[in-house]
């Protein structure tokens, strides 16, 4: 399968990994079969299902392991037990051999894997109860977050007013100063003109028919 999701990895995942990969364990196979086998199952590469494997799910399995082991090693002593035994050994007598050693690995592995059932939900609930309190926290600094914005937007309304009535307040002061300008430049023209005028000498003429200056 070469296809690669990108979702995450649900519990049922986890879930058939585990029991594929205990079950290839106490097989004797390897655990690359394992992973293949998930991968064809639930739509992953086989390097997917060994990375969650290695980097997750296998904390948790643990003792699991520890008897998927021991269950092979029982295996494959009765196998060699069967092989070297005596030739007086009768057919029906190795098959009821390997049947009751089928029948309590059949028990082991029943109470196994409901043993590793209640491990796992274990694990979940306690991965429950730390999302919730992740929830928590996030939920309470979300709420902190939006009274902070609020709280700013209140602020930026209130700047914003200020900033119009300062930017009113420049104009009518700058209008006034222009105002101000325009009449002293006014009066200055008038003082200049009149210190003109009172300055231009001024004749009036006598009986003579001359000119004489007026002080």
């Amino acid at each position: 399968m070469t296809a690669v999701r990108q979702d995450a990895w649900s519990p049922d995942d986890d879930l058939i990994l585990a029991e594929v990969t205990l079950r290839h364990i106490r097989d004797g196979s390897t655990q690359l079969a394992a992973f293949e086998e998930v991968g064809e199952r639930i739509g992953r590469t086989s390097a997917a299902c060994g990375f969650r494997w290695n980097s997750c799910v296998r904390k948790r399995y643990e003792d699991a392991i520890g008897i998927a082991k021991q269950q092979r090693q029982k295996r494959n002593y009765l196998k060699k037990q069967t092989l070297v035994a005596a030739p007086h050994v009768s057919s029906l007598s190795v098959y009821d051999t390997e049947e009751r050693a089928y029948k309590n690995d059949s028990v082991t592995e029943e109470g196994m894997s409901i043993d590793a059932v209640i491990r796992f939900l274990r694990g979940w609930k306690s991965t429950y109860q730390d999302l919730t309190r992740q929830i928590k926290v996030l939920e309470k600094d979300l709420k902190e977050k939006e009274e902070e914005l609020y709280s700013l937007r209140g602020d930026n309304e209130r700047l914003s007013k200020e900033v119009n009535n300062v930017q009113t307040d420049y104009r009518t002061v700058n209008d006034d100063y222009k105002t101000l300008i325009q009449i002293m430049d006014r009066a200055r023209r008038l003082t200049v003109l009149t210190s003109e005028e009172e300055a231009k000498p001024r004749f009036k003429m006598d009986a003579n028919g001359n000119l004489e200056r007026i002080e």
